[in-house]
């Protein structure tokens, strides 16, 4: 049996979902979107998605063309009509459909999208192992603090890391990591004080990565917001990557070093933990 998606209103099955080909996420990468994670059939820190789902919109000068309430309805219904227990669901607002053009079209209908994506997130194997990263320059633009549609940057790393025999990659600039292709990369150093990138247009506000940050804190381990260079991160105890899809993900090797001795480390795995409860009992 197909999905069944939302398109616009409709709940279709996803092989009769069609976009015309004058979308502007088509054409121009124009056009927002948040990932939900799902546990036991209820989303996970649904709010704050829509919380960072109204700024991207609101930076992009971009209206939303359903209510808040309607979305939520939407979600709901995708997990019902899916039968969805653990994993995910996108949602996608596009400027619209519209005549090739750069400049902004005025009443373009607007396209809005969703569908869900079967995954493990409670217990996945590499959140026992770690994974291994690479690092790459950061290429993208200047505005990462919007989630918008163009990712070829971050797939383009994602790429490279697959080709070096690694599962992830974390951004570079200036010498500072950024964050990872799709994910906030945290070191842990001695004394379990947790390091981070603070927020500004350099990366995107991650919701987990702040869900993170108020647990550690609740959980008496020190969290300092400041970049951190490569050489520190490799140097480091401990590091990890937080996202919706992965939760908290440990890292275990950065460009062929290995972190803690190659194994997750025991603040990785308590704050894991600790998300996993909030996130089943939330």
């Amino acid at each position: 049996m197909s999905r069944i998606v939302y398109l616009n209103g409709e709940y279709v099955a996803e092989e009769d979902a069609k976009i015309s080909i004058f979308d502007r996420a088509f054409l121009f990468a124009d056009g927002i979107y948040e990932v939900t994670a799902v546990i036991n059939g209820k989303m996970v820190d649904f709010e704050p998605h829509m919380a960072r789902l109204h700024r991207s919109l609101g930076e992009l000068g971009m209206a939303q063309p359903v209510s808040d309430a309607d979305l939520k309805a939407m979600h709901l219904e995708l997990i019902s009509r899916n039968s969805l227990n653990e994993g995910l669901i996108y949602m996608q607002i596009t400027r619209g459909v519209a005549e090739r053009d750069f400049g902004y079209p005025e009443n373009a209908r607007q396209t809005v999208v969703g569908f869900t994506q079967a995954k493990e997130l409670i217990d996945p194997p590499l959140a026992k192992t770690g994974i291994s990263i690479i690092t790459v320059p950061d290429i993208r633009w200047q505005r990462r603090d919007i989630k918008t549609t163009g990712m070829l940057a971050q797939a383009m790393a994602k790429e490279a890391a697959k080709r070096a025999g690694a599962n992830d990659a974390w951004m570079v600039e200036d010498g500072f990591v950024t964050e990872g292709t799709s994910n906030t990369a945290f070191i842990v150093l001695d004394d379990d004080i947790l390091v981070t990138r603070p927020l500004s247009n350099q990366i995107l506000p991650g919701i987990t990565r702040r869900a993170i940050m108020t647990l550690a804190e609740k959980g008496d381990i020190t969290v300092e917001e400041r970049p951190f260079t490569v050489d520190e991160a490799k140097a480091a105890c401990e590091a990890f990557l937080t996202s919706a899809s992965s939760f908290v993900t440990p890292v275990v090797e950065i460009d062929g070093a290995r972190i803690g001795g190659g194994q997750p480390g025991p603040v990785t795995r308590k704050l894991r933990e600790i998300y996993v409860s909030a996130a089943r009992n939330g």
